[in-house]
């Protein structure tokens, strides 16, 4: 299911608490980091995937979505269109039950896999915005 409402958005922040940031850079300057402290701050658990990392913003970095030990309930994307298909099977796979394309990244293929597999999906927006946008926050 494509959600992109605000009542729909709102469900999400508030019923998934552990996000994946996939694609979450090391670098501050980056609107990855920015977000993810933004989640760290705001009481999510946030876990980064990034394989050239070890840890980012004080938190274990795991090479890909299938080697975090526990749930992921959402699986948040920084990564261009065309590399979402492989993380949409494999959010499916480890069931994460959210996949959120950032702002810009757009894959209906993967939209529409995800959401046949019982996801829901956010496409073309950011997760920082929004929620800022539903609670306030900067």
């Amino acid at each position: 299911m494509i959600v992109d409402d605000l009542a729909g958005l709102n469900r999400i922040l508030q019923e998934q608490r552990v996000i994946a940031v996939v694609g979450l850079s090391a670098n501050p300057s980056r609107p990855s980091y920015s977000v993810a402290k933004y989640l760290l701050e705001h009481g999510y658990t946030m876990i980064p995937v990034n394989p050239g990392q070890r840890e980012i913003l004080g938190q274990k970095c795991y090479a890909s979505l299938a080697e975090i030990p526990g749930k992921v309930d959402i699986v948040d994307c920084f990564r261009k269109s065309e590399d979402i298909p492989p993380l949409a099977e494999q959010a499916i796979a480890i069931g994460a039950r959210v996949l959120w394309l950032q702002l810009g990244v757009i894959n209906q293929e993967a939209a529409r896999r995800a959401s046949e597999a019982g996801l829901q999906v956010v496409m073309d927006r950011c997760i920082k915005i929004e929620h800022a946008r539903l609670y306030g926050g900067a």
